[in-house]
């Protein structure tokens, strides 16, 4: 029998948004401060007191091993979606699952709030929700009982954004379907019936910052990690690179090493097989 979890980062996907970056990497082993955003979920998942960590992973599935140190790496050939890659912790859960997006960097998350909330409410599921920061994401509402609300219900609670944090009891991985499915289109119609629910646990907004777009990387970098990855003004620079010539809105990925004389803008640099691939950001 497969050990127990009680961690699980969801590091899956196609990599879409991230464009050429994910030819070189999948999101989750880019790095900040010379660590992999998949490392510090899982540090985080670790100061809560979780040990027994995995991951599913789909698109260079070595390369995200590679950067998993202390964490079971699912693969999974065929995607399964944001629910439905949970089905790798069925059977394997004790008390609850905690989960993160591993795309998501943030230096401490408040995981013990949320796992006491979820256990004090004996809740099926709980999202750790902020205040709605306001832009683009989905707002989230609630029901005077803390119960977050359908899809495009708004509520007497709200509106808060889901931060990627979840604790997930076995009876809400016994809901989900073979195959892929996706949380908000199956999952969560389906936990409207449960006695427990689906709880929503609202903190403080704590240091939190998506990392899914190539943009997105360079800005996280300058902001978080000026002398490391942002050290090149306006790029980005992974620990491996080795970065020359005049570079604007550049991403260096492992082992780059663009010519010296080279002047250049919004491109993707990495070594694959002995030589330098250069690829054109959007």
């Amino acid at each position: 029998m497969p050990e127990p979890l009680d961690g699980f980062l969801l590091a899956a996907g196609l990599g879409l948004r991230m464009g050429p970056l994910s030819c070189c990497l999948p999101k989750p082993a880019w790095t900040l401060r010379d660590r992999p955003l998949l490392q510090w979920g899982a540090d985080a998942m670790r100061r809560a007191g979780l040990t027994r960590l995995g991951c599913n992973a789909h698109l260079h599935v070595e390369r995200l091993r590679a950067v998993a140190e202390g964490i079971e790496v699912c693969e999974e050939p065929h995607l399964l979606g944001s629910a439905g890659g949970l089905r790798h912790a069925l059977g394997r859960v004790e008390a609850e699952l905690l989960t993160w997006n591993a795309d998501v960097w943030a230096e401490t998350v408040p995981f013990d709030r949320l796992r006491e909330a979820h256990r004090s409410a004996r809740a099926t599921l709980s999202w750790l929700l902020i205040p709605h920061p306001g832009g683009r994401w989905n707002p989230v509402w609630m029901d005077e009982r803390n119960r977050i609300l359908p899809k495009g219900v708004v509520g007497p609670q709200g509106p808060f954004h889901f931060t990627g944090a979840a604790a997930w009891s076995p009876e809400a991985l016994a809901l989900l379907p073979e195959g892929p499915s996706e949380v908000n289109e199956v999952l969560r119609p389906r936990l409207a019936g449960t006695p427990g629910g689906h709880l929503g646990v609202v903190v403080d907004p704590f240091a939190w910052r998506e990392v899914g777009t190539p943009e997105a990387l360079i800005e996280a970098a300058a902001a978080l990690a000026p002398l490391q990855e942002g050290r090149l003004p306006g790029c980005y620079v992974h620990p491996g690179a080795h970065p020359s010539g005049r570079l604007t809105a550049c991403i260096l990925g492992p082992e780059a090493a663009p010519p010296p004389a080279l002047t250049d803008h919004h491109a993707l640099w990495f070594e694959e097989g002995g030589s330098q691939v250069r690829l054109g950001l959007p």
